[in-house]
C-alpha cells in the first residue's frame, strides 16, 4: 500500500457537495501538540460533513484503520521525513475501506482499497493515492500489516538493510510488535540458525516463542538485556533488527560478531523524550568490530511490494507466516489505541475497525 496521500485533500474539500442527504463523518483531529508522552487531552473527536468526489476523486468508507510508532514524532512541530500533522486538523495514515461514490473509473464503487486517510470514518481523496487490493487473497486489514508497510518494512530490513545469511544468528527486539512479530519468521526463511527475540512480560516472551518462531525471548522487563541476550546467543549475533534504540541498541553492540550488520528501524524508547537522549555508550564496538548500521524508511523501498507481496501471500496461504493483531472497535477508540501501543499495549499490528466490510 502507498502511505503518501500529498494527493489527497486532507481536510476533505475537494467535490461540490454533500455525498448524501446528512452524511458525516467522525474524525480525530490533534487539539495540542503534547510535550512527552502524549495523553487523551491531545485529541478531538469532531463530526464533519462528508463532500461528494470531484473528478477524479473517490469517497471511500473507512472499515479498518492503523496506528504506528511513527506518528508520535509527527505530532511534534519539528522536521523530519513526513510532515508534521496540525493542530485543529484530522490526523492521517493508514486505512483500508470501500469505496462508496467515484468519479475515477479505474477504481470503481464496491472496490476495495488502501490509502492514506485514517483516523476518519469517510475520506475523499484522490484515486491515484488510493491502492486497490485483492481481499480474495487476504482479508482487507492484512493490507494494514503483514501485507502493508509494516511486512515490507521486516522484509527489506533483513534481505536489504541488514541481510541475512544462511547460519546467522539474528536478534529482533520489540519483537510482538507489528514489525517484529513477522521479523523473527522472514529471519528464519532466510536460513538463520537462531533467532532471538525481546519482548516486555511472560505472556509476550512465551507468545515469540510458541506462535512465532523464536527459539528464545527475551523479556525486558525482567532485567538486563544484555545477561539475558549473553545468555540466549552465548556464541554472539550476526544481525539486529532495532526497534528501540537504548539499552537494546547497546546490549546488540556488545554481543555482535565482528562485519555485524544492525538495521536501525525504529527507536520508541525514546520517542516521549523531552530531552536529548545519549547514545550507546559503547558505540565505539561499532570500529572495533567493524560493523554496519544502516538505517532504513519503509517509504524508500515500495517498489519492493511486486516482489514481497506473492511471498508473503502464499507463506499465509500455506500457513508458514503466522501474524497476529491487537483490534480496537470504533473511531472514538483511535486515540487510545494509539496510546496504547505506544505503551507495547500490543501483540502484532495494533489496528482501529471502523466498520464492518461488505
Amino acid at each position: 500500500m502507498s502511505i503518501d496521500a500529498s494527493a489527497a485533500d486532507p481536510e476533505n474539500r475537494g467535490g461540490t457537495g454533500p455525498a448524501g442527504p446528512g452524511l458525516t463523518s467522525r474524525e480525530i483531529r490533534l487539539a495540542a501538540r503534547p510535550h512527552g508522552e502524549p495523553g487523551p487531552e491531545n485529541f478531538e473527536l469532531v463530526s464533519t460533513d462528508v463532500p461528494a468526489p470531484g473528478p477524479g476523486q473517490i469517497l471511500v468508507r473507512n472499515t479498518w484503520m492503523s496506528v504506528d510508532p511513527y506518528m508520535r514524532g509527527r505530532m511534534d512541530n519539528r522536521k523530519s521525513y513526513m510532515p508534521p500533522f496540525r493542530v485543529g486538523v484530522a490526523l492521517d495514515g493508514g486505512a483500508i475501506g470501500e469505496v462508496v461514490a467515484s468519479e475515477a473509473p479505474a477504481v470503481p464503487v464496491g472496490a476495495t482499497v488502501s490509502h492514506g486517510y485514517g483516523w476518519r470514518e469517510y475520506a475523499v481523496l484522490d484515486a491515484a493515492a488510493a491502492t486497490v487490493v485483492d481481499t480474495a487473497l487476504a482479508p482487507a486489514e492484512a493490507y494494514l500489516g503483514v501485507l502493508g508497510t509494516t511486512g515490507l518494512t521486516a522484509y527489506v530490513a533483513l534481505t536489504d538493510t541488514a541481510p541475512v545469511r544462511p547460519g546467522d544468528v539474528v536478534f529482533v527486539s520489540a519483537a510482538a510488535g507489528a514489525v517484529g512479530s513477522v521479523a523473527g519468521q522472514f529471519a528464519r526463511k532466510l536460513g538463520a540458525s537462531r533467532v532471538i527475540g525481546s519482548a516486555g512480560g511472560p505472556e509476550k516472551a512465551r507468545r515469540l516463542v510458541e506462535e512465532f518462531g523464536y527459539d528464545a525471548a527475551i523479556d525486558y522487563r525482567a532485567g538486563s538485556v544484555g545477561a539475558q541476550l549473553a545468555t540466549a546467543a552465548p556464541d554472539g549475533i550476526d544481525v539486529y533488527l532495532d526497534n528501540v534504540g537504548t539499552d537494546h541498541l547497546a546490549a546488540a553492540l556488545d554481543a555482535l560478531h565482528i562485519g555485524g550488520r544492525v538495521a536501525l528501524v525504529g527507536a520508541i524508547s525514546i520517542y516521549n523524550a523531552t530531552a536529548p537522549v545519549p547514545g550507546p555508550s559503547n558505540l565505539v564496538l561499532a570500529l572495533t568490530k567493524r560493523l554496519s548500521l544502516r538505517g532504513m524508511l519503509v517509504t524508500d523501498h515500495l517498489d519492493r511490494f511486486p516482489e514481497y507481496l506473492p511471498l508473503a501471500a502464499g507463506w499465509l496461504a500455506d500457513g508458514s507466516l503466522r501474524t497476529a493483531s491487537t483490534v480496537r472497535e470504533g473511531i472514538e477508540a483511535a486515540p487510545g489505541a494509539f496510546l496504547e501501543m505506544l505503551r507495547g499495549g500490543n501483540v502484532g499490528k495494533m489496528l482501529v475497525r471502523l466498520a464492518d466490510g461488505t
